[in-house]
């Protein structure tokens, strides 16, 4: 198995001494890609806010960038910052492992509703009602019972006077100005092609490397007269539109999405670790200890949960398909066969002739940080 790891590191290190050199000619290119990496100016962000919806949701939740800055503009209100920090408890109550622990965290929350921050004082995202009920709560169900009431008003209280504010904030204009750069146009002269990863029956999956920023993904390219000789286009194209919707941690995501002359792209992170059938067959003694069994079954869970809340059905899942990162955590890829659940239309897309096969797409994945820092630009397939 090839070090990826060494190979980013190499091509991340030949960067570098490029980028190093005095010439002119080297010196402009360096000036034209960092001018390449600014956002636009606010001006350019306004037919864009007229168009775009005010929705919370899609917004302050859905969107790494959105959410991220929604965030930072919480922080700068007390109040505000009061109703993130609760229910950031919520949700580490709700993601706590069953035992003691846990009911300790359901009495904390119970006792923060219950109690002001200050005599005279009462929380501002919460009823004075909840308050009441919360002081009179006796057994776990109704404090469970409760603190989801809490919840429910927590998020009614941000997604109302705080979210009209934050659409009239700078942080909002800052929030424009990356989207405006998300739809930059993105071509293959944006990229620097490596070695090629593996190959399947509609095309290949190769390294490549973002010349603006020295960053490394996995391109997976698919021959457009293959997908027409076997009628693949229809299953690339809703592959591209699954993730794009997708956003989870146990899930692979896009990066960018381009076409050229001969090929469709899907430009994803490298996932380092490999993928889980080379961890069971290949390292080591053979299979995998029962603890890492678990661990992984509990992130797979996590990423197919959060396909079916998109009304997505996987189809595909098998080690080849599960991908590790450099911390061992695992995701799903090669999302090829996965189809969207129309209302009250049964599925009738038959599950062979996936435009990769299986074992191509191991290495492709993404990074949890890479959508916050540096957000990824998918262009139409026309």
């Amino acid at each position: 198995m090839v070090d990826m790891g060494g190979l980013d590191n190499l091509i991340a290190n030949t960067a570098y001494l490029q980028a190093r050199k005095t010439s002119d000619a080297d010196s402009k290119e360096l000036q034209r890609r960092r001018r390449s990496l600014m956002l636009p100016g606010p001006q350019s962000c306004e037919q864009l806010r007229q168009a775009l919806p005010a929705d919370f949701h899609s917004l302050c939740e859905q969107q790494p960038i959105g959410r991220r800055l929604f965030r930072d503009f919480l922080a700068t209100v007390p109040a505000y910052q009061e109703a993130m920090g609760f229910l950031e408890e919520v949700q580490s109550w709700e993601l706590a492992e069953e035992g003691p622990a846990k009911g300790s965290m359901l009495q904390g929350l119970v006792a923060t509703c219950a109690a002001p921050p200050a005599p005279e004082q009462p929380h501002p995202f919460l009823s004075p009602a909840l308050v009441t009920k919360c002081k009179a709560a006796a057994t776990e169900e109704e404090r469970a019972s409760l603190v989801e009431l809490a919840k429910a008003e927590a998020m009614a209280f941000l997604q109302d006077q705080p979210f009209r504010e934050f659409l009239a904030s700078p942080l909002y204009d800052k929030f424009l100005q990356w989207k405006v750069f998300e739809m930059q146009p993105v071509s293959e002269k944006y990229f620097e092609e490596f070695r090629v990863l593996g190959k399947g029956g509609f095309g290949e999956v190769c390294a490549v490397q973002v010349k603006n920023t020295g960053k490394m993904y996995a391109c997976k390219k698919l021959d457009k007269k293959r997908l027409k000789k076997k009628n693949g286009e229809k299953m690339a194209l809703l592959e591209k539109e699954i993730l794009e919707k997708v956003s989870s941690p146990f899930i692979v995501s896009l990066a960018y999405a381009f076409e050229s002359k001969s090929h469709l792209c899907l430009v994803m992170s490298l996932m380092n670790g490999g993928d889980l059938k080379f961890h069971i067959y290949s390292v080591g003694e053979r299979g995998l200890d029962m603890s890492r069994v678990v661990f992984y079954s509990a992130q797979m869970t996590c990423g197919v949960l959060h396909l079916h809340s998109l009304g997505i059905v996987y189809r595909d899942m098998k080690p080849e398909n599960v991908l590790l990162d450099d911390l061992g955590n695992c995701r799903l890829s090669d999302l090829g066969l996965a189809v969207q659940i129309q209302d009250g239309k049964p599925i009738t897309q038959r599950v062979s002739g996936s435009p990769l096969a299986p074992r191509v797409g191991h290495r492709v994945g993404e990074d949890g940080e890479r959508a916050v820092l540096f957000p990824g630009r998918t262009e139409p397939w026309t």
